[in-house]
């Protein structure tokens, strides 16, 4: 019973996983919505077929996977080869999985959906999903000198 109890006084997880809320209180409380959080970068994860963060890349000039795509989507020219997609019905799930995530990954928890409403978006058709705000934190640095988030504009 013991070790089965987490406390929640410390941040656990994932970098690039955790929610905002997680280590900057200012943001929000930690609720439910950090866990959709983690799930939009899965979800991202999942259209690009790898993962978000790179802990060995030495630049600190990497491009934002998700800050990247949002231009993409937004300008409505998401290239499906960028990411391996050979068909029009591919790319189509595609657009919808990036919109949802973009959605999950809003840094204000207050402006992310619930699970039942993601689950919802997933399900439904691609022509009701609004394009959300674009996200405007950036990856962790990579040099130990500078551990904050930047936004970017």
């Amino acid at each position: 019973m013991k070790e089965s109890i987490v406390s929640m006084l410390e941040a656990r997880g994932t970098i690039g996983y955790i929610a905002p809320e997680v280590f900057c209180r200012n943001v929000g409380g930690v609720s439910h919505k950090s866990d959709v959080y983690s799930y939009g970068v899965v979800i991202l994860e999942m259209v690009r077929g790898r993962k978000n963060i790179n802990v060995g890349v030495s630049q600190t000039s990497e491009i934002y996977y998700p800050h990247w795509i949002y231009g993409y989507v937004v300008q409505g020219k998401m290239e499906p080869q960028l990411l391996g997609l050979k068909t029009i019905e591919e790319t189509k799930i595609a657009r919808k999985m990036i919109l949802v995530g973009l959605w999950c990954i809003q840094t204000n928890p207050l402006d992310r959906p619930s699970m039942s409403k993601v689950i919802e978006m997933l399900e439904g058709s691609i022509e009701v999903l609004q394009i959300p705000p674009k996200p405007y934190l950036s990856s962790p640095s990579r040099t130990p000198m500078d551990s904050t988030f930047i936004t970017l504009s």
